[in-house]
């Protein structure tokens, strides 16, 4: 799996990737590379608090390209949705908290009647996130070019059309407007056409995070995660100073060993 980025440089300019896979307790990397053309120096960092990695250089005039690719050993760990309720509020670990609060893309507060009356009554934990997902893929419609990098959650639900982008920000703030903690996703999917970085969201559920994707288009258990945050404003994949143009992009994902991954109505913890 991995990427190709191509950019025109005009001008001295400096670039922040974030491509690359992230190892934790469900996806290891086996082995990895990520290069310039030309070749420049790369500095490679953690961000404190999310669970992300930065490639940071800089370039000089003339086309660049960026590529990244990596080999990543997947363990999920499924279990049955009835068995995962919401926690409590008084149980949430402080470093957690921060994910029930509004965000630039996902202004839960905006959502709260809208979210109480839809999701308010419903049987608390894995299954009421899941009623979350189900209300956004079957009321708003995936539909590529209607939304904007300013397009935030109360948006979508007004004009009900957006990509993977929006749908998981209406999804956290709709989470957040009924107390459950949730977070944004950046990643790569298998299976996903056209081929492109994917976005979904993870909820915090009986002391852990577990994965959902309100869009559908691609299996849960190929999903690999590059970085996390409180919307996308934290996880852009390419974050540039300078006079650089964005040229083209080819994401790529394949299955070296075992079955292909597949959908699943289950619970998929990452923690």
């Amino acid at each position: 799996m991995g990427c190709d980025l191509n950019y025109q440089v005009s001008g001295p300019s400096a670039f922040i990737f974030n491509v690359g896979v992230v190892t934790n307790s469900f996806q290891r990397v086996l082995n990895e590379q990520f290069a310039t053309t030309p070749i420049y120096p790369v500095e490679e960092s953690l961000p404190p608090l999310e669970e992300k990695r930065h490639h940071r250089f800089t370039s000089g005039q003339g086309p660049l390209r960026v590529s990244y690719q990596a080999t990543v050993e997947l363990t999920h760990h499924i279990q049955k949705g009835d068995n995962v309720p919401e926690s409590v509020p008084a149980a949430i670990p402080s470093e957690v908290i921060p994910y029930l609060y509004p965000s630039r893309y996902c202004e839960s507060d905006m959502l709260v009647r809208l979210a109480q009356h839809e999701f308010g009554k419903l049987q608390h934990g894995f299954s009421r996130v899941t009623a979350i997902c189900n209300w956004i893929h079957d009321n708003v419609e995936y539909l590529r070019g209607s939304t904007n990098p300013l397009t935030s959650a109360y948006d979508t639900a007004t004009e009900r059309a957006g990509v993977c982008r929006d749908f998981a920000h209406l999804a956290i703030a709709f989470c957040r407007a009924v107390l459950i903690p949730a977070r944004f996703v950046a990643g790569y999917a298998y299976g996903l056409q056209p081929p492109d970085f994917h976005a979904y969201f993870e909820a915090y559920l009986n002391g852990a995070w577990y994965i959902f994707d309100p869009t559908r288009l691609a299996p849960q258990t190929g999903l690999i995660r590059v970085g996390t945050g409180h919307d996308a404003a934290d996880t852009s994949f390419a974050t540039i100073f300078g006079p650089a143009t964005f040229a083209s992009m080819h994401v790529r994902m394949e299955v070296l060993n075992g079955s292909a991954p597949i959908y699943t109505t289950d619970a998929i913890s990452t923690s």
